[in-house]
């Protein structure tokens, strides 16, 4: 309980911290015929960093979502478990029922349902990528129908939605026959990730939490590489506690590959590859995030540690060379890359060599960095030889 009201507070602190980054706009819908409430998030940095692209989040409901939402993208930016992302969200306080309500029994949209899906889908997205710098990953979060909603989008032909998080979620009785219909195969073909996020809970009606498992066993065998399917279980008094559980629950799902590299993803991914394999495993992992999320990062030295064993232990450190090479393409103002280098030519002796890029990494360094110290006694013992 105390966990939870610390993280509550924070998140709280981060939107009042945030706050005037948050534009509301009056959008006037040509398919439905009338003017939208939206709220638009811009993180921080957007103005300064004018050339930097970010990930999009379209919440529904955003009555009692988008603060929840915004505060724990904030949160799990700052702790570097996820990219900034914009935001933006849907008011629907007095519109859900026209929205979002669908026939329980058939699971048939009504022509209003239709059309708030083409809306979302051709205004508001159309929008926010027009008028913001943002990256091809898109999020759509949703509650109860709204979250049934979102799931209608995995039918397009073209997957274009990254993320889709169901909280809640009511679906139809012909559910499983609904998912049949959308072909998640297609998925397979698109050289991107994709992820779906649906949670059930103990709080939920026994009938619900039966269609919830159904769907689950039925969509178990599909074998997606980059579909990621995640049924989450929660043990929750009410539907209002489990939308405080959910949302940072799915953001850790949805944005694990722009994590540094955890224990359970090296067990998993890597432990067991070739020194060439790990490093282009590594490589891989940051060309995706920059691609996805519009992130140039450097690549994080922990993320480097964590493979360098691989690399120094196996083949006999032949492959040290090209582990340098590659840290310097994409970590250039790093010392790691010509450490790895002046070791791999350390041990085919060809001293000249090493201890030139012994010299240029440690040129790199701060002289407070308490590593410092033990890169110059490597200069020093090569050249003494």
């Amino acid at each position: 309980m105390i966990k939870k009201s610390f993280s509550l507070i924070f998140i709280l602190f981060c939107l009042n911290a945030f706050s005037q980054k948050i534009i509301e706009k009056n959008f006037e819908s040509d398919i439905l015929e009338t003017i939208r409430k939206l709220k638009i998030y811009l993180p921080e940095g957007y103005v300064m960093e004018n050339t930097k692209n970010y990930p999009l989040a379209v919440v529904f409901d955003s009555e009692y979502l988008f603060d929840t939402y915004v505060g724990n993208s904030v949160l799990f930016a700052e702790k570097d478990k996820a990219p900034k992302q914009i935001v933006v969200g849907i008011s629907m306080k007095d519109s859900k029922k026209h929205d979002t309500y669908f026939d329980l029994l058939t699971g048939e949209l009504t022509q209003s349902n239709s059309s708030f899906y083409e809306f979302v889908r051709d205004e508001v997205i159309f929008y926010m990528e027009s008028t913001f710098r943002t990256s091809p990953f898109i999020t759509l979060v949703g509650e109860g129908t709204s979250a049934n909603i979102i799931t209608h989008f995995l039918k397009e032909p073209n997957p274009f939605i990254n993320s889709y998080i169901c909280i809640n979620p009511t679906f139809s009785n012909f559910v499983n026959q609904e998912f049949d219909s959308y072909n998640l195969n297609k998925f397979t073909k698109e050289d991107n990730t994709f992820y779906l996020y649906i949670n059930n809970s103990t709080s939920f009606s026994p009938q619900k939490q039966t269609k919830i498992e159904e769907l689950h066993n039925s969509l178990k065998p599909l074998d997606l590489k980059n579909f990621n399917i995640i049924i989450d279980n929660l043990d929750t008094s009410s539907s209002v506690s489990a939308i405080g559980e959910t949302i940072p629950r799915a953001l850790n799902e949805v944005f694990q590959i722009y994590s540094s590299i955890s224990k359970s993803e090296f067990d998993k991914n890597i432990k067991d590859l070739l020194p060439l394999d790990a490093i282009s495993y590594l490589e891989n992992k940051y060309l995706e995030i920059e691609f996805l999320f519009g992130s140039n990062l450097e690549i994080r030295e922990s993320d480097i540690y964590a493979i360098e064993k691989i690399v120094i232990e196996k083949e006999n450190g032949d492959k040290l060379r090209e582990f340098g090479k590659m840290i310097l393409n994409r970590f250039p103002s790093s010392q790691l890359g010509d450490y790895y280098l002046g070791r791999y030519y350390e041990n085919r002796k060809e001293i000249k060599k090493a201890l030139k890029h012994y010299k240029i990494g440690y040129g790199k360094m701060n002289p407070s960095d308490p590593n410092s110290d033990k890169f110059y006694e490597n200069i020093l013992r090569l050249g003494s030889q």
